[in-house]
């Protein structure tokens, strides 16, 4: 039969007197998590854009592009590739133009921020 019980995952240490004690938190959660991961997004945000970046994201979006033409529209598995490949040229300008635009807003607004 199957046991119905479940089983404690931590370890008790038990004293003489028979009391249990169970091992607290080693660390303080979330103190310093927090601003790592803001400043971590901040730097990540300061970086302009580069065109490898542009083509990354261009090959996922034409890949899962590629895909959805051959799946939702049943169309030939070549197909799916033309237009990937069309797509892939075609997001490559669009995503590092839009990036671009978005980084020079940020790096104004930074700016005007630092002024006033």
């Amino acid at each position: 039969m199957a046991q119905t019980k479940r089983k404690r995952k931590r370890k008790h240490a038990g004293t003489q007197a028979g009391t249990i004690e169970r091992r607290g938190r080693t660390s303080k959660p979330g103190e310093t998590k927090p601003a790592d991961k803001r400043a971590a997004r901040s730097n990540r945000l300061d970086q302009p854009p580069t065109w490898r970046g542009a083509a990354t994201r261009a090959a996922i979006s034409a890949v899962i592009f590629g895909v959805l033409v051959v799946v939702i529209f049943n169309r030939p598995p070549l197909a799916g590739l033309t237009l990937g490949a069309v797509m892939f040229v075609v997001y490559i300008p669009i995503s590092y133009y839009t990036d671009r635009v978005l980084y020079n807003r940020r790096q104004q607004r930074k700016k005007s921020a630092g002024e006033t």
